[in-house]
Protein backbone atom coordinates (compact mmCIF):
# COMPACT_ATOMS: atom_id res chain seq x y z
CA UNK A 1 0.00 0.00 0.00
CA UNK A 2 0.90 3.62 -0.65
CA UNK A 3 2.90 5.25 2.33
CA UNK A 4 1.88 8.82 3.85
CA UNK A 5 3.62 10.83 5.72
CA UNK A 6 1.51 14.09 6.81
CA UNK A 7 3.99 16.55 8.75
CA UNK A 8 3.44 19.48 11.14
CA UNK A 9 -0.44 18.85 11.61
CA UNK A 10 -2.34 20.09 14.29
CA UNK A 11 -3.79 16.47 15.66
CA UNK A 12 -6.89 16.39 17.70
CA UNK A 13 -6.68 13.33 19.83
CA UNK A 14 -8.02 12.28 23.41
CA UNK A 15 -8.32 15.58 25.04
CA UNK A 16 -5.45 17.12 23.26
CA UNK A 17 -4.43 19.58 20.84
CA UNK A 18 -0.54 19.09 19.28
CA UNK A 19 1.83 19.97 16.54
CA UNK A 20 2.95 16.25 15.47
CA UNK A 21 4.09 14.01 11.99
CA UNK A 22 1.97 11.24 11.13
CA UNK A 23 3.04 8.28 9.37
CA UNK A 24 0.49 5.68 7.75
CA UNK A 25 1.89 2.51 6.20
CA UNK A 26 0.24 -0.77 5.56
CA UNK A 27 -3.24 0.48 6.55
CA UNK A 28 -2.22 1.84 9.87
CA UNK A 29 -0.75 4.68 11.78
CA UNK A 30 2.55 3.96 11.79
CA UNK A 31 3.90 6.46 13.56
CA UNK A 32 3.60 9.74 15.51
CA UNK A 33 5.87 11.86 16.77
CA UNK A 34 7.40 15.26 15.79
CA UNK A 35 10.56 15.17 12.79
CA UNK A 36 9.48 11.98 11.33
CA UNK A 37 12.08 11.38 8.45
CA UNK A 38 11.58 8.97 5.79
CA UNK A 39 12.44 8.27 1.97
CA UNK A 40 11.54 6.38 -0.70
CA UNK A 41 9.31 5.87 -3.75
CA UNK A 42 6.15 4.65 -2.56
CA UNK A 43 5.86 7.98 0.33
CA UNK A 44 3.47 10.61 -0.21
CA UNK A 45 4.19 13.72 1.83
CA UNK A 46 1.15 15.66 2.73
CA UNK A 47 1.80 19.44 4.08
CA UNK A 48 -0.49 19.99 7.73
CA UNK A 49 1.01 23.36 8.50
CA UNK A 50 -1.82 25.37 9.70
CA UNK A 51 -4.52 22.25 9.49
CA UNK A 52 -5.97 20.16 12.26
CA UNK A 53 -6.18 16.10 11.72
CA UNK A 54 -9.18 14.11 13.48
CA UNK A 55 -10.21 10.52 13.70
CA UNK A 56 -12.57 10.01 11.33
CA UNK A 57 -16.07 10.28 12.29
CA UNK A 58 -18.14 6.88 13.06
CA UNK A 59 -22.00 7.40 12.93
CA UNK A 60 -23.85 4.68 14.99
CA UNK A 61 -27.20 5.93 12.72
CA UNK A 62 -27.48 5.69 9.52
CA UNK A 63 -30.51 4.19 6.81
CA UNK A 64 -29.06 4.21 3.38
CA UNK A 65 -31.94 2.54 2.38
CA UNK A 66 -30.39 -0.82 0.47
CA UNK A 67 -31.87 -3.28 -0.46
CA UNK A 68 -35.27 -2.21 -1.71
CA UNK A 69 -35.41 1.26 -1.58
CA UNK A 70 -32.51 2.09 -3.91
CA UNK A 71 -35.17 4.83 -5.91
CA UNK A 72 -33.94 7.11 -2.10
CA UNK A 73 -30.32 5.54 -1.97
CA UNK A 74 -27.92 3.37 -2.18
CA UNK A 75 -24.93 2.16 -0.13
CA UNK A 76 -22.38 3.23 -2.69
CA UNK A 77 -23.75 6.99 -2.78
CA UNK A 78 -24.53 7.58 0.80
CA UNK A 79 -21.30 5.97 1.73
CA UNK A 80 -19.82 8.25 -0.47
CA UNK A 81 -21.38 11.54 0.77
CA UNK A 82 -20.10 9.87 4.48
CA UNK A 83 -16.61 9.83 3.67
CA UNK A 84 -16.81 13.52 1.76
CA UNK A 85 -17.84 14.93 5.25
CA UNK A 86 -15.16 13.23 6.95
CA UNK A 87 -17.77 9.75 8.56
CA UNK A 88 -14.99 6.81 8.04
CA UNK A 89 -17.33 4.09 9.54
CA UNK A 90 -21.28 4.07 9.68
CA UNK A 91 -23.95 1.57 11.14
CA UNK A 92 -27.07 1.12 9.28
CA UNK A 93 -30.38 0.19 10.33
CA UNK A 94 -32.84 -2.80 9.76
CA UNK A 95 -35.63 -1.19 7.89
CA UNK A 96 -34.94 -1.65 4.52
CA UNK A 97 -37.20 -3.89 1.80
CA UNK A 98 -36.89 -6.79 2.95
CA UNK A 99 -36.44 -5.95 6.57
CA UNK A 100 -33.46 -7.17 8.21
CA UNK A 101 -35.04 -9.53 10.51
CA UNK A 102 -33.38 -13.00 9.81
CA UNK A 103 -29.15 -14.01 9.96
CA UNK A 104 -29.65 -14.41 6.24
CA UNK A 105 -30.92 -11.06 5.32
CA UNK A 106 -28.50 -9.52 7.63
CA UNK A 107 -25.15 -11.04 5.72
CA UNK A 108 -26.90 -9.64 2.57
CA UNK A 109 -26.66 -6.50 3.72
CA UNK A 110 -22.66 -7.04 4.64
CA UNK A 111 -22.20 -8.45 1.00
CA UNK A 112 -23.38 -5.95 -0.21
CA UNK A 113 -21.30 -3.48 1.65
CA UNK A 114 -18.31 -5.47 1.08
CA UNK A 115 -18.73 -4.74 -2.88
CA UNK A 116 -19.76 -1.23 -2.87
CA UNK A 117 -18.87 0.63 0.45
CA UNK A 118 -16.27 3.20 0.47
CA UNK A 119 -16.64 3.51 4.25
CA UNK A 120 -16.34 1.12 6.87
CA UNK A 121 -19.74 -0.36 7.98
CA UNK A 122 -21.60 -2.39 10.72
CA UNK A 123 -25.33 -3.73 10.68
CA UNK A 124 -28.07 -3.58 13.28
CA UNK A 125 -29.96 -7.14 13.45
CA UNK A 126 -33.58 -5.65 13.00
CA UNK A 127 -36.53 -6.65 15.79
CA UNK A 128 -40.27 -7.52 15.49
CA UNK A 129 -43.02 -9.17 17.60
CA UNK A 130 -42.54 -12.17 16.19
CA UNK A 131 -38.95 -12.60 16.08
CA UNK A 132 -36.82 -12.67 19.65
CA UNK A 133 -35.36 -16.55 18.75
CA UNK A 134 -33.99 -15.36 15.56
CA UNK A 135 -32.58 -12.07 17.36
CA UNK A 136 -30.96 -13.85 19.84
CA UNK A 137 -28.71 -15.74 17.39
CA UNK A 138 -26.99 -12.65 17.12
CA UNK A 139 -25.27 -13.32 20.57
CA UNK A 140 -22.94 -15.78 18.35
CA UNK A 141 -21.80 -12.45 16.15
CA UNK A 142 -20.72 -10.24 19.47
CA UNK A 143 -17.13 -9.26 17.22
CA UNK A 144 -18.80 -8.84 14.24
CA UNK A 145 -22.21 -6.92 14.06
CA UNK A 146 -22.57 -3.56 16.03
CA UNK A 147 -26.30 -4.48 17.89
CA UNK A 148 -29.91 -5.29 17.87
CA UNK A 149 -32.11 -2.47 16.98
CA UNK A 150 -35.93 -2.02 18.51
CA UNK A 151 -38.37 -0.04 17.03
CA UNK A 152 -40.56 1.06 20.09
CA UNK A 153 -42.17 3.44 17.73
CA UNK A 154 -43.61 3.14 14.61
CA UNK A 155 -41.36 2.31 11.58
CA UNK A 156 -41.48 0.65 8.08
CA UNK A 157 -42.67 -2.82 7.94
CA UNK A 158 -43.37 -4.62 10.58
CA UNK A 159 -40.73 -3.31 12.84
CA UNK A 160 -42.75 -2.17 15.86
CA UNK A 161 -42.07 -3.85 18.53
CA UNK A 162 -45.14 -3.73 21.31
CA UNK A 163 -44.87 -6.80 22.81
CA UNK A 164 -44.34 -7.09 25.96
CA UNK A 165 -43.27 -10.75 26.10
CA UNK A 166 -41.08 -10.01 23.13
CA UNK A 167 -39.40 -6.79 24.64
CA UNK A 168 -38.64 -8.63 27.63
CA UNK A 169 -37.35 -11.75 26.41
CA UNK A 170 -34.54 -10.00 24.02
CA UNK A 171 -33.77 -7.38 26.53
CA UNK A 172 -33.30 -10.54 29.44
CA UNK A 173 -31.23 -12.76 27.23
CA UNK A 174 -29.63 -10.38 24.40
CA UNK A 175 -25.50 -10.33 25.16
CA UNK A 176 -24.86 -7.54 22.90
CA UNK A 177 -25.84 -3.69 22.85
CA UNK A 178 -29.53 -3.11 22.56
CA UNK A 179 -30.37 0.38 20.81
CA UNK A 180 -33.72 1.83 20.71
CA UNK A 181 -36.23 3.96 18.98
CA UNK A 182 -38.30 5.29 21.49
CA UNK A 183 -41.60 6.64 20.71
CA UNK A 184 -45.14 5.85 22.55
CA UNK A 185 -47.19 4.74 19.82
CA UNK A 186 -50.29 4.60 22.20
CA UNK A 187 -49.43 8.49 22.61
CA UNK A 188 -48.89 9.34 18.91
CA UNK A 189 -51.81 7.92 18.19
CA UNK A 190 -54.38 9.85 20.44
CA UNK A 191 -52.15 13.38 19.87
CA UNK A 192 -53.32 12.94 16.13
CA UNK A 193 -57.01 12.08 16.71
CA UNK A 194 -56.95 14.96 19.02
CA UNK A 195 -55.46 17.11 16.70
CA UNK A 196 -57.88 15.68 13.30
CA UNK A 197 -60.91 16.06 15.45
CA UNK A 198 -60.15 20.12 15.41
CA UNK A 199 -60.98 19.82 11.55
CA UNK A 200 -57.88 21.70 10.80
CA UNK A 201 -55.51 20.82 8.13
CA UNK A 202 -52.23 19.76 9.41
CA UNK A 203 -48.81 20.96 8.48
CA UNK A 204 -45.10 20.04 9.46
CA UNK A 205 -45.58 22.40 12.50
CA UNK A 206 -48.36 20.12 14.35
CA UNK A 207 -45.20 17.22 14.09
CA UNK A 208 -43.95 18.13 17.25
CA UNK A 209 -47.37 18.77 19.02
CA UNK A 210 -48.03 14.42 17.78
CA UNK A 211 -44.89 13.37 17.85
CA UNK A 212 -44.23 15.17 21.80
CA UNK A 213 -42.17 15.33 24.86
CA UNK A 214 -44.74 12.92 26.57
CA UNK A 215 -44.25 10.08 23.86
CA UNK A 216 -40.79 10.55 23.92
CA UNK A 217 -40.38 10.72 27.87
CA UNK A 218 -42.68 7.44 28.31
CA UNK A 219 -41.11 5.32 25.68
CA UNK A 220 -37.90 6.26 26.91
CA UNK A 221 -38.25 5.49 30.61
CA UNK A 222 -39.85 2.13 29.80
CA UNK A 223 -36.68 1.16 27.57
CA UNK A 224 -34.68 2.15 30.82
CA UNK A 225 -37.10 0.39 33.53
CA UNK A 226 -36.53 -2.95 31.28
CA UNK A 227 -32.56 -2.50 30.99
CA UNK A 228 -32.16 -1.72 34.80
CA UNK A 229 -34.40 -5.00 35.49
CA UNK A 230 -32.02 -7.40 33.61
CA UNK A 231 -28.63 -5.12 33.23
CA UNK A 232 -28.97 -4.91 29.87
CA UNK A 233 -26.68 -2.99 27.75
CA UNK A 234 -28.96 -0.15 26.35
CA UNK A 235 -28.09 2.39 24.08
CA UNK A 236 -31.25 5.09 23.80
CA UNK A 237 -30.97 6.88 20.08
CA UNK A 238 -32.00 10.25 18.84
CA UNK A 239 -32.98 12.02 21.99
CA UNK A 240 -34.70 14.89 21.34
CA UNK A 241 -36.57 16.34 24.39
CA UNK A 242 -35.47 18.30 28.10
CA UNK A 243 -37.19 15.86 29.13
CA UNK A 244 -35.73 12.98 28.96
CA UNK A 245 -32.30 14.09 30.30
CA UNK A 246 -33.47 13.48 33.44
CA UNK A 247 -33.52 9.90 32.90
CA UNK A 248 -29.19 9.79 32.13
CA UNK A 249 -26.43 10.24 34.09
CA UNK A 250 -22.56 11.91 34.04
CA UNK A 251 -21.50 10.36 37.25
CA UNK A 252 -19.83 7.73 35.69
CA UNK A 253 -17.04 7.36 33.17
CA UNK A 254 -18.84 6.11 29.97
CA UNK A 255 -16.88 2.93 29.99
CA UNK A 256 -19.07 2.05 32.89
CA UNK A 257 -22.26 3.15 31.76
CA UNK A 258 -24.79 0.33 30.79
CA UNK A 259 -27.29 2.67 29.27
CA UNK A 260 -25.87 5.11 27.19
CA UNK A 261 -27.52 7.60 24.95
CA UNK A 262 -27.27 9.38 21.86
CA UNK A 263 -28.36 13.06 20.25
CA UNK A 264 -28.40 14.03 16.38
CA UNK A 265 -27.30 16.61 14.81
CA UNK A 266 -30.31 17.88 13.91
CA UNK A 267 -31.96 18.25 16.82
CA UNK A 268 -28.99 20.17 18.18
CA UNK A 269 -29.38 22.70 14.87
CA UNK A 270 -32.78 23.58 13.77
CA UNK A 271 -36.12 23.91 16.18
CA UNK A 272 -39.70 24.17 15.58
CA UNK A 273 -39.54 27.88 14.66
CA UNK A 274 -37.71 26.16 11.27
CA UNK A 275 -40.85 24.45 10.17
CA UNK A 276 -41.99 27.70 8.91
CA UNK A 277 -39.23 27.89 6.52
CA UNK A 278 -37.94 23.96 5.50
CA UNK A 279 -41.81 22.35 6.52
CA UNK A 280 -41.49 18.62 5.69
CA UNK A 281 -37.88 18.71 4.65
CA UNK A 282 -37.22 18.67 8.54
CA UNK A 283 -39.85 16.19 9.34
CA UNK A 284 -38.17 13.64 11.09
CA UNK A 285 -39.00 11.00 14.04
CA UNK A 286 -38.78 12.18 16.79
CA UNK A 287 -39.55 15.36 15.58
CA UNK A 288 -37.70 18.44 15.66
CA UNK A 289 -39.42 20.60 18.56
CA UNK A 290 -39.34 24.21 20.89
CA UNK A 291 -35.99 25.94 21.47
CA UNK A 292 -35.69 24.75 24.81
CA UNK A 293 -35.19 21.38 24.22
CA UNK A 294 -32.16 22.28 21.65
CA UNK A 295 -30.04 24.49 24.53
CA UNK A 296 -30.99 21.80 27.08
CA UNK A 297 -29.56 18.99 24.35
CA UNK A 298 -26.38 21.22 23.91
CA UNK A 299 -26.05 21.35 27.76
CA UNK A 300 -26.44 17.79 28.36
CA UNK A 301 -23.69 16.99 25.30
CA UNK A 302 -21.61 18.83 26.92
CA UNK A 303 -21.72 17.72 30.69
CA UNK A 304 -21.28 14.08 29.07
CA UNK A 305 -25.36 13.03 29.94
CA UNK A 306 -25.35 12.30 26.71
CA UNK A 307 -22.68 10.22 24.69
CA UNK A 308 -22.23 10.45 21.36
CA UNK A 309 -23.69 12.66 18.24
CA UNK A 310 -24.63 11.33 15.08
CA UNK A 311 -26.87 11.68 11.95
CA UNK A 312 -29.72 8.86 11.67
CA UNK A 313 -29.10 9.90 8.38
CA UNK A 314 -32.67 9.26 6.48
CA UNK A 315 -32.84 10.21 2.47
CA UNK A 316 -35.98 10.34 0.58
CA UNK A 317 -36.54 11.32 -2.71
CA UNK A 318 -37.41 15.36 -3.37
CA UNK A 319 -40.92 13.97 -4.41
CA UNK A 320 -41.84 11.74 -1.20
CA UNK A 321 -40.69 15.39 1.38
CA UNK A 322 -42.95 17.64 -0.79
CA UNK A 323 -46.49 15.22 -0.35
CA UNK A 324 -48.90 16.70 1.85
CA UNK A 325 -48.01 16.73 5.52
CA UNK A 326 -49.78 12.95 6.52
CA UNK A 327 -48.16 11.39 3.14
CA UNK A 328 -44.56 13.04 3.50
CA UNK A 329 -41.70 11.15 4.50
CA UNK A 330 -39.87 11.25 7.46
CA UNK A 331 -36.39 11.78 7.28
CA UNK A 332 -33.30 13.81 6.46
CA UNK A 333 -30.10 13.42 4.48
CA UNK A 334 -27.66 14.50 6.87
CA UNK A 335 -24.49 12.36 6.54
CA UNK A 336 -21.80 14.72 4.63
CA UNK A 337 -22.39 17.51 6.89
CA UNK A 338 -22.16 16.33 10.82
CA UNK A 339 -18.58 16.89 11.38
CA UNK A 340 -18.85 20.31 9.66
CA UNK A 341 -21.66 21.49 11.26
CA UNK A 342 -20.09 20.84 14.78
CA UNK A 343 -16.97 23.02 13.32
CA UNK A 344 -19.45 25.78 12.72
CA UNK A 345 -21.04 25.59 16.53
CA UNK A 346 -16.88 25.50 17.54
CA UNK A 347 -16.82 28.70 15.39
CA UNK A 348 -19.77 30.20 17.15
CA UNK A 349 -18.05 29.20 20.66
CA UNK A 350 -20.30 26.52 21.62
CA UNK A 351 -18.25 23.40 21.52
CA UNK A 352 -14.21 23.02 21.68
CA UNK A 353 -12.55 20.36 19.16
CA UNK A 354 -11.43 18.09 21.49
CA UNK A 355 -15.20 17.63 22.57
CA UNK A 356 -16.05 17.54 18.82
CA UNK A 357 -13.53 14.70 18.23
CA UNK A 358 -14.40 12.45 21.69
CA UNK A 359 -18.55 13.00 20.91
CA UNK A 360 -18.38 11.96 17.31
CA UNK A 361 -15.36 9.72 17.23
CA UNK A 362 -13.61 8.45 20.43
CA UNK A 363 -17.49 7.95 22.72
CA UNK A 364 -18.67 6.09 19.77
CA UNK A 365 -15.90 3.74 19.49
CA UNK A 366 -15.96 3.06 23.09
CA UNK A 367 -19.45 3.23 23.38
CA UNK A 368 -19.96 -0.08 21.13
CA UNK A 369 -16.82 -1.28 22.00
CA UNK A 370 -15.16 -0.78 17.98
CA UNK A 371 -11.89 -2.27 17.84
CA UNK A 372 -8.77 0.01 16.94
CA UNK A 373 -10.55 2.47 15.43
CA UNK A 374 -11.71 5.88 16.76
CA UNK A 375 -8.98 7.64 17.86
CA UNK A 376 -5.01 8.56 16.53
CA UNK A 377 -3.36 6.04 18.15
CA UNK A 378 -0.07 3.95 16.93
CA UNK A 379 -1.23 0.28 15.76
CA UNK A 380 -5.07 1.50 14.90
CA UNK A 381 -6.30 1.88 11.57
CA UNK A 382 -5.55 4.73 9.85
CA UNK A 383 -9.28 6.26 9.42
CA UNK A 384 -8.31 9.84 9.22
CA UNK A 385 -9.34 13.08 8.09
CA UNK A 386 -7.89 16.58 7.61
CA UNK A 387 -9.72 19.77 7.64
CA UNK A 388 -8.90 23.28 6.61
CA UNK A 389 -10.36 25.93 9.19
CA UNK A 390 -9.63 28.59 6.76
CA UNK A 391 -10.98 27.55 3.83
CA UNK A 392 -15.40 27.73 4.02
CA UNK A 393 -17.82 25.43 2.70
CA UNK A 394 -21.16 26.30 1.08
CA UNK A 395 -23.73 23.52 0.83
CA UNK A 396 -25.06 23.59 -3.17
CA UNK A 397 -27.00 21.29 -5.16
CA UNK A 398 -23.56 21.01 -6.83
CA UNK A 399 -21.74 19.34 -4.29
CA UNK A 400 -24.17 17.49 -2.60
CA UNK A 401 -23.49 13.70 -2.94
CA UNK A 402 -26.63 12.02 -1.44
CA UNK A 403 -28.78 10.38 -4.43
CA UNK A 404 -32.02 12.15 -3.19
CA UNK A 405 -30.03 15.14 -4.48
CA UNK A 406 -30.87 17.82 -1.77
CA UNK A 407 -30.30 18.82 2.23
CA UNK A 408 -31.84 20.96 4.71
CA UNK A 409 -28.93 22.81 5.01
CA UNK A 410 -28.37 23.67 1.41
CA UNK A 411 -27.45 27.08 1.32
CA UNK A 412 -25.87 27.58 4.65
CA UNK A 413 -21.74 28.20 4.61
CA UNK A 414 -19.31 26.30 6.97
CA UNK A 415 -16.35 27.80 8.62
CA UNK A 416 -14.19 24.89 7.26
CA UNK A 417 -13.22 22.06 4.65
CA UNK A 418 -12.42 18.62 4.59
CA UNK A 419 -9.89 18.33 2.33
CA UNK A 420 -8.37 14.97 3.07
CA UNK A 421 -10.01 11.29 4.13
CA UNK A 422 -8.27 8.35 4.79
CA UNK A 423 -10.04 4.96 4.81
CA UNK A 424 -7.68 1.62 6.28
CA UNK A 425 -4.67 4.41 5.16
CA UNK A 426 -5.97 4.56 1.94
CA UNK A 427 -6.33 7.91 0.64
CA UNK A 428 -10.02 7.90 -0.42
CA UNK A 429 -10.65 11.38 -0.88
CA UNK A 430 -8.17 14.39 -1.23
CA UNK A 431 -8.70 17.97 -2.45
CA UNK A 432 -11.87 16.53 -4.37
CA UNK A 433 -9.99 14.16 -5.78
CA UNK A 434 -10.90 10.46 -5.73
CA UNK A 435 -9.60 7.10 -5.41
CA UNK A 436 -12.37 4.19 -4.74
CA UNK A 437 -10.02 1.38 -5.29
CA UNK A 438 -10.16 0.07 -2.33
CA UNK A 439 -13.40 -0.67 -0.62
CA UNK A 440 -14.58 -0.02 3.29
CA UNK A 441 -13.93 -3.00 5.88
CA UNK A 442 -16.35 -4.30 8.07
CA UNK A 443 -16.27 -3.22 11.97
CA UNK A 444 -15.41 -5.64 14.16
CA UNK A 445 -15.64 -5.48 17.80
CA UNK A 446 -13.68 -6.11 21.26
CA UNK A 447 -16.21 -7.60 23.30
Amino acid sequence: MQIYLIKNIQVINEGRIQVADVLIKNGRIEKIGPGISLTGTNIIEINGEGKYLLPGAIDDQVHFREPGLTHKATIYTESKAAVAGGVTSFMEMPNTVPNALTQELLEDKYKIAAATSLANYSFYMGTGNDNADEVLKTNDKRKDVCGIKIFMGSSTGNMLVDNPNTLDKIFRESEILIATHCEDETIIRQNLQKLKATGKELTAADHPIIRNEEACYESSLYAIQIAKKYNTRLHILHISTERELQLFTNMFPLKDKRITAEVCVHHLHFTSDDYTRLGNLIKCNPAIKAPNNKEALWKALLDDRLDVIATDHAPHTWEEKNEPYEKAHAGLPLVQHPLLLMLHYYKQGKISLEKIVEKISHAVANCFEIKERGYIREGYHADLVIVDMNKKTKVSKENILYKCGWSPLEGFEFPATITHTFINGHLIYGNGIWNESKKGERLKFDR
